[in-house]
């Protein structure tokens, strides 16, 4: 099973990151064991362009949409068994400890 893994800040990190993973070892393992499927950092929310569709006319707004104090900095697509093995990927993330992580799965059409 498909799912999103948006990779995020959080205003209440971790205090002691010192027993968070390190991020090449994680990409290194989940790539060489097919849970990645793909995966990036984002640029800053600052670059975004927000699209809208009102009344026919498309509207575009810089930057993100909404204002919050957390933001997506990055995403990885995994491909697990179920939702606890996308769980324990998460839950091994660095960012878990630093950030937040949450995961969706994919809706099927």
């Amino acid at each position: 099973m498909k799912y999103m893994m948006f990779v995020c800040t959080d205003t209440e990190p971790e205090t002691d990151e010192s027993a968070a993973p390190d991020i090449e070892v994680w990409v290194a393992e989940n790539d060489a064991n097919g849970r990645r499927v793909t995966g990036n950092q984002l640029v800053p929310p600052s670059s975004a362009t927000t699209v809208r569709v009102r009344g026919g006319e498309v509207l575009l707004t810089d930057g993100p949409f909404a204002e919050t104090k957390e933001v997506i900095v990055g995403f990885d697509i995994l491909e697990c068994a179920d939702l606890d093995e996308a769980i324990a990927v998460a839950a091994a993330h660095p960012m878990a400890y630093g950030g937040r992580l949450e995961i969706r799965p994919y809706q099927e059409f």
